[in-house]
């Protein structure tokens, strides 16, 4: 207990010493420090005859990559998580096959095609696909090729809609982008 005691004195006087530094200190600072010229300098009387700071050179801003827009993008979307899956009946699919299409907390939206066990696309890489996505939606057509119809609703309210074609290749980062063609597409009119 002793030694707590005194450890607790060399703290606190270890404390008051930088006080007392950081308090002396500013004063010293705005005051320029101590003036030994036996002839003070007279300060101008006017402000507008003060001597004017000189301009900074401009510099160019830095260029920001993509990890800080993506900072950027996490702390201005904030939503829920949500799923919508979609499976099709016809008989030239595996049986069991279903497409889910999930967002995370950040609203990225993502697809698994369930032939690829625990591969999540990233919808992002689709062309006009949304950012901030709070809501989900999936449907597919019953014929093989068909069609996938993945609709997310961003954060004003607005649906997009990706038109994929389906085939017996599963859906990957590859070949996502060439199944869906023109990517998302707004639909018009949605009622915000």
């Amino acid at each position: 207990m002793t030694k707590l005691a005194w450890a607790a004195r060399g703290v606190s006087a270890v404390s008051g010493a930088v006080l007392l530094g950081a308090l002396l200190a500013p004063s010293a600072a705005a005051s320029g420090g101590m003036d030994h010229d036996p002839q003070h300098k007279k300060k101008a009387s006017h402000p507008a005859k003060a001597a004017k700071p000189a301009k900074q050179a401009v510099t160019a801003a830095p260029t920001r990559s993509d990890d800080d827009r993506d900072d950027d993008h996490r702390r201005k979307c904030s939503t829920s998580r949500d799923l919508a899956t979609a499976s099709p009946d016809y008989t030239n699919f595996p049986p069991g096959l279903i497409f889910r299409v999930a967002t995370d907390r950040h609203g990225h939206a993502f697809l698994n095609d369930s032939r690829n066990p625990g591969v999540w696309i990233n919808l992002g890489i689709l062309a006009h696909a949304p950012r901030c996505v709070t809501d989900t939606a999936a449907s597919v057509t019953e014929s093989n090729p068909g069609s996938l119809y993945v609709t997310l609703q961003d954060r004003e309210g607005e649906l997009h809609q990706a038109t994929c074609t389906t085939s017996g290749t599963p859906f990957t980062a590859s070949n996502l982008a060439a199944a869906c063609g023109t990517g998302f597409t707004t639909v018009q009119d949605t009622p915000v």
